[in-house]
């Protein structure tokens, strides 16, 4: 198994595709093969996303997907790092993290001045990743979110 990181192309969608419906799944959300295709395909069509994977064969194994954005307080761009998935089978071998180090590397060759995600309080081994990679929970903002 290689743990060579890819930058995706719009080719590469439905092998994604089949992996981020898993990631949607894992958020409780029903299963739709077509729809996660789709929205891969538009945000790689579109160029509104940057995603990094990893491919064993034609199966992909994990994936990040990355939101370039602005941060207006500190005046400079910035990532939201939204997704990241493993499946299930390919966990503690290092892939999450092999993906989180292709998501600092590209903000660093593109001068993004941070990186910010956020995960369920539930994900006890995500968190424990990402603060051993450096990320600091935040402890002084609260996150909102209003449905339209």
């Amino acid at each position: 198994m290689s743990k060579d990181i890819k930058q995706a192309s719009v080719d590469k969608a439905e092998i994604i595709g089949e992996v981020f419906n898993l990631y949607r799944i894992f958020y409780k959300q029903k299963s739709n093969v077509d729809v996660a295709i789709k929205y891969i395909r538009e945000r790689l069509d579109q160029k509104e996303s940057i995603i990094f994977y990893i491919e064993d064969g034609d199966k992909c194994l994990g994936f990040t997907q990355l939101y370039p954005t602005f941060d207006s307080v500190n005046v400079r761009k910035k990532i939201v790092l939204y997704d990241l998935f493993v499946r299930e089978e390919y966990r503690k071998k290092g892939l999450a993290k092999s993906l989180m180090n292709a998501a600092k590397n590209y903000a660093i060759e593109n001068d993004f001045g941070s990186i910010e995600l956020s995960t369920n309080k539930a994900n006890i081994p995500g968190q424990s990743l990402y603060e051993s990679l450096g990320y600091i929970r935040d402890q002084e903002f609260y996150s909102y979110d209003l449905e339209i």
